[in-house]
Parts: C-alpha cells; sequence; structure tokens
C-alpha cells in the first residue's frame, strides 16, 4: 500500500511550453513553445524536474502552464502585472530612501531641469512614476511649468500630496494616483519625463506604461526624458565572486566539499547577480552597446523580445568568468545648442542604486590578448510573468592559441 501511495503522488503532470528554453547545463532541458512536458518534481518554486521525448532534466517552472488549462485559469496568474506586489513595494519608503539617497540618479534628473529652465517655462509636464515627487517640485521650484501632472499609481501618491504642499508647490502640481493605462487628463503634455529604468535597463517594465502615456498624452512635437537609452556589455573576471560562491567549496577546513559545487553552480550562477559593483580593471576590453532605445519610436510590442550583438577583442589576459551589464539613458536639451544631460550606471561613473547585472558562466575560460569574444544578447520578456524577463547569451571565443569555444546561457529574471 505504501508503495503505491508513493507512485500516486509521483504521478507525472503534464504540461505545455508557453515559450522557447535553452538549457543552459547539461542538467538543463532545452524545449520550444507548444512542446509537452511530463513534470515529475516540483522540486523548487522556480525550477522543476521534467522529461521531454525521454531526456529529464530541469526547466523553469514559469515557462510552463498545465495542460487543458486556460492562461487565467491558474489563481496565481490573476495578475501577470503583479501589480500588488509591484506598486505594494513603492507604497513603503524603503525603495523611496534608495532612490533619493542616489545622489547620481537624483542630481542627474535636477541637472535636466536646471538647465532646460527657460525653455520649461509655461510648459506642461507630465511626471509619471513620479514617486514622492521629487522631479515634480524640481520643475515647480526650477523651471515654472505651468502645470506638472505628477502621476503615481502606489499609495505614495497620499503623502506626495503632502510633500507637494509642505515645500509650497501646490499651484504648480498636480498629484493624480492612478495607472498610466487608466489615466486620464484634461489637456496633452510638452514633456513626459520619467525615472522608469530597472536593472538590465528593462527588468520591471515600467517603461510599457511610459509608451503608453507617450502615445495618448504627448502632444506632436513634445519631448520624451530620458530621450534615448542603451544597455552595455562587457566580458569581464569575476575572481572574487567565484571564490566566494564555487571555489570556496573546494576544501573548507581541509574537507573536500567538492561535491556541492554542482548544487553552488545551480544556486549561484543560473540568475544573474544584482547590484554587482565591477572594477574597472575587471573588464577584459572595452564595452559596447548592446541594445539601444530610441524613446520617440519605440513600441510597446518591440519588448516582447530584443536582440542585440557583440563584438569584442580582449585587452590582456584574464580569466572570462562571465558578462557585466549596465546602462545610460540621454537627456536631450530643450535649448537651442544645449548640451545633452547623461546618466551612465556603469563601472567609471560613480556608482547608482542599480550598479551593474553579473551574468556568470557555467565554468570559467582564460582569455588571451587578442582573442575575439562575438555573439549575440537576447532580451525575451516573460509571457506570463509580465514584469520578468530572460536574458540569453550566445557566444564564440576565436583564440590564437586554441580552437573556437561556443556557448549559451539563458537567465531568467525573476521568472
Amino acid at each position: 500500500m505504501q508503495t503505491e501511495k508513493v507512485e500516486e503522488e509521483d504521478a507525472p503532470e503534464e504540461y505545455v511550453a508557453l515559450c522557447d528554453f535553452t538549457a543552459s547545463g547539461s542538467e538543463q532541458l532545452s524545449f520550444i513553445t507548444g512542446d509537452k512536458l511530463l513534470v515529475h518534481n516540483k522540486s523548487s518554486a522556480d525550477w522543476w524536474w521534467a522529461e521531454l521525448q525521454g531526456v529529464i532534466g530541469y526547466v523553469p517552472a514559469s515557462y510552463l502552464r498545465l495542460d487543458g488549462a486556460e492562461e487565467g485559469d491558474d489563481a496565481s496568474l490573476e495578475d501577470p502585472w503583479q501589480d500588488d506586489e509591484y506598486f505594494g513595494s513603492y507604497g513603503t519608503l524603503r525603495l523611496h530612501l534608495e532612490m533619493l539617497s542616489d545622489r547620481s540618479r537624483t542630481e542627474t534628473y535636477r541637472q535636466v531641469i536646471v538647465s532646460n529652465s527657460a525653455s520649461l517655462r509655461d510648459k506642461v509636464v507630465m511626471d509619471l512614476g513620479c514617486g514622492t515627487g521629487i522631479i515634480s517640485m524640481f520643475c515647480a521650484q526650477l523651471a515654472k511649468p505651468s502645470m506638472v501632472y505628477a502621476v503615481e499609481a502606489s499609495s505614495m501618491a497620499e503623502h506626495t500630496r503632502q510633500l507637494v504642499k509642505q515645500n509650497g508647490c501646490e499651484e504648480v502640481v498636480t498629484v493624480l494616483q492612478g495607472r498610466a493605462e487608466e489615466l486620464e487628463l484634461p489637456e496633452q503634455v510638452d514633456i513626459l519625463v520619467s525615472e522608469w529604468m530597472g536593472n538590465c535597463l528593462l527588468f520591471e517594465f515600467m517603461v510599457e506604461s511610459v509608451l503608453l502615456a507617450r502615445d495618448r498624452w504627448l502632444r506632436d512635437g513634445g519631448v520624451m526624458w530620458p530621450s534615448s537609452a542603451a544597455l552595455a556589455l562587457v566580458p569581464c573576471q569575476a575572481d572574487s565572486y567565484y571564490t566566494e560562491t564555487m571555489a570556496f567549496w573546494e576544501r573548507p577546513y581541509g574537507l573536500d566539499f567538492t561535491p556541492l559545487q554542482p548544487l553552488a553552480q545551480q544556486e549561484f550562477f543560473t540568475k544573474p547577480k544584482f547590484s554587482h559593483l565591477i572594477d574597472p580593471e575587471d573588464c577584459l576590453c572595452a564595452p559596447c552597446d548592446v541594445i539601444c532605445l530610441n524613446m520617440y519610436t519605440v513600441q510597446v510590442r518591440d519588448l516582447e523580445e530584443m536582440t542585440g550583438e557583440f563584438q569584442f577583442c580582449v585587452e590582456k589576459p584574464g580569466i572570462f568568468h562571465g558578462f557585466t551589464a549596465w546602462f545610460t539613458v540621454l537627456f536631450e536639451s530643450l535649448e537651442m545648442g544645449g548640451a545633452t544631460v547623461e546618466l551612465n550606471t556603469g563601472p567609471n561613473s560613480d556608482p547608482t542604486h542599480w550598479k551593474q547585472t553579473l551574468f556568470m558562466l557555467d565554468r570559467p575560460i582564460q582569455v588571451y590578448a587578442g582573442d575575439s569574444i562575438h555573439g549575440n544578447i537576447v532580451l525575451r520578456r516573460n509571457p506570463v510573468w509580465r514584469r520578468h524577463m530572460t536574458v540569453a547569451l550566445h557566444w564564440t571565443i576565436n583564440s590564437n592559441t586554441d580552437d573556437s569555444q561556443a556557448g549559451t546561457k539563458s537567465f531568467p529574471m525573476w521568472r
């Protein structure tokens, strides 16, 4: 009877793949949209043990839906935008403290307002995702626009109204609580300003709300701030992180813990490392921009999958542990001949709260000056959890000393 009970509990369930997934190691399983997989074990919230055509491996749970179920049937998917979680986090002070404490970020936006103050006079501004309203109050106090619509979807909007009044800006700044998709304004705006960027530029996809607001409320000839954005990438060393998470298991306290290294690889290297601060000396060559957004022309549909190419020439010998990414945004000037303002979150600029994002290879590779590392990066939006995405990296190393090596790896951020 006990055996029958175990077999019943472990009976595999059939799931359907919602989108393509490329395995990044021998323990993972590749599949394409529409494939039917047998899930044998839901070993964690993120990774399940599944079978496809007789081959077994780990698969990302969020890429699958129970066969026969409609997308809305699963209670956990009722809010694919995760509004309660997302906007709830912005309704507390923790994230606002982090953002306001980021002087590089906040002072850049103030610099944009100050350097364009003459052209902003008597203009109508929308500050989308205004948070505590600091950009709106910069506008009101430093540039004298005719109106600023400060739009905030979270409950922080109630406090923003108090702050606007406390700082004497209530005659210029009107705080509106609601999502961009539901927004109603009495007029179109001349400038749409927003701090929408996330880790690896797109994570959380607030940019979609900005584009929807742009299409509906920005007048012809109006200005977007930021006006453009670029994701930069560089192959890098990450010796301290590798030592801390992987090499540690070789002989701690004189004991052989190497059987735990595959588990460490799955735990620490499967997802990207947020809040990474790369030493410029750990960059194996100069970075390059792999994805560029023109904020006037990019469309919401373009966000589903964005691909960029890269071609690097290694400048010095070192250990290729992975890739590091960061972003830069530019704010065009409203003044004739005025200078563009830049916010750069890379290692050669003042640190920001975004820092950089590290993508670790499964195994380090020795590289030499003159080696070529080329390939592409794909940012693919999660088909269900719409604020999440997967970053897929495909690379080939052409060396003067060895034959070429190729690799591919997908990183879910976060599902």
